[in-house]
């Protein structure tokens, strides 16, 4: 839209905004007007776009855009500045961890499935536990732990540590790149044996640790394992009081195995707006509204690239503490961020240097599509227009 039609456009949305900021919090509508952020009173600031510099004419056409290529997005929510200034859902399929599939309605108040998003939220419980001397650091045995597990452990467990665990670099013979029924998947042990962590130690090193790059959930698994024996409360409990509610996010889930076990690597449910929270607490070193939550030094070491992911996204992302990081190409210049993914499509997206956070949510768990959606509206609709 142009001329009059665009000022009056952009009257409507501030107006709408304005009136969001200063009334009672509601539940929000099912799919707000052209991204206007709801006020459900959960300590987000609400802005414009245009207030941070975004180009609201250009986030309004991403409807359109994941319309044309069907890429059953469900949330997108935008951030910068620490200011929520966009957000939309979209009724879509999904297939919610432990329930049936099929066809649901999303709002900002919806929680949803973030699979392996659950991952990076570990890397922030160990840096707390880290930080308040519950283990010494990263460079502790991973067997330390598990005493208890002594007589099962194979070769090699002795050498790797917690910094192995985190990069993905124990030298664990671990496979979850199949079909989840193939039975040399290792990830569907997870939840069926009655003791994943037996599951887990009793895997042979076949490559000395800090050497070879390998995506593994079993590695996350012990994480949330020592996260619970060095805290003495169950993973969810500490999450709760260490994490969850100094963000101030209170509508969240943490599910588990159907062996009863909490899954550590991919059972978060979240929604997107209380995800961007903790996007925003990376892009914030670690701080939320002038609490350090987890340490300043712990988000540089997470974020540091350490490893190529290869044969993930086709190489070209890397791999730090349970963190991605990746780049996108801006007219001639590389624009570098960090990311927590999850399977699906599921996405929080932190750009350091435009003081941004992108969350996207999505249905596409079995196509070679997911998350491609993400990265279109990063490189399409926000970081050329950012100002």
């Amino acid at each position: 839209m142009r001329g009059v039609g665009n000022k009056l456009r952009h009257l409507g949305y501030a107006a709408a905004v304005v009136l969001a900021a200063f009334s009672t919090p509601v539940l929000a509508q099912a799919n707000p007007p052209c991204g206007v952020p709801a006020a459900i009173g959960d300590g987000w600031l609400v802005d414009t776009p245009d207030a941070v510099g975004l180009d609201a004419s250009r986030l309004c056409r991403i409807a359109a855009r994941l319309k044309e290529t069907e890429a059953n997005v469900h949330g997108v929510v935008v951030v910068r500045h620490g200011r929520l200034v966009f957000e939309q859902y979209f009724p879509g399929y999904d297939r919610p961890w432990g329930q049936g599939d099929g066809q649901r309605e999303f709002d900002a108040t919806s929680k949803h499935d973030m699979r392996s998003v659950s991952k990076s939220a570990i890397s922030l419980l160990v840096g707390i536990a880290i930080d308040r001397k519950l283990i010494s650091g990263t460079d502790e045995p991973v067997v330390k732990f598990f005493p208890d597990y002594a007589a099962v452990k194979s070769p090699g467990w002795d050498q790797v540590t917690l910094r192995h665990l985190l990069t993905m670099s124990s030298g664990m013979k671990w496979d979850e790149n199949r079909p989840w029924t193939d039975p040399k998947n290792d990830e569907p042990y997870l939840g069926n044996e009655a003791d994943p962590v037996r599951y887990v130690l009793s895997k042979p090193i076949t490559a000395p640790p800090d050497t070879v790059w390998a995506y593994n959930g079993g590695g996350t698994d012990l994480l949330g394992n020592i996260i619970e024996r060095v805290s003495g409360k169950p993973l969810d409990v500490f999450a709760r009081e260490s994490l969850f509610a100094p963000l101030g996010i209170t509508d969240w889930e943490w599910l588990k195995y159907r062996n009863e076990k909490i899954a550590p690597a991919a059972a978060l449910r979240l929604r997107p707006r209380d995800a961007a929270k903790l996007g925003q607490l990376v892009l914030n070193k670690g701080d939320w509204n002038g609490r350090q939550i987890v340490s300043a030094k712990w988000i540089e070491q997470s974020t540091t690239p350490r490893f190529q992911a290869l044969g993930y996204f086709g190489g070209l992302f890397f791999y730090g503490q349970q963190w991605w990081m990746g780049r996108t190409l801006s007219g001639d210049k590389e624009v570098k961020w960090i990311a927590a993914i999850g399977l699906g499509g599921q996405r929080i997206f932190i750009v350091p240097e435009l003081d941004l956070v992108v969350i996207t949510t999505q249905g596409l768990y079995g196509s070679g599509r997911q998350g491609q959606a993400g990265l279109d509206i990063l490189a399409n609709f926000i970081i050329p227009y950012t100002r």
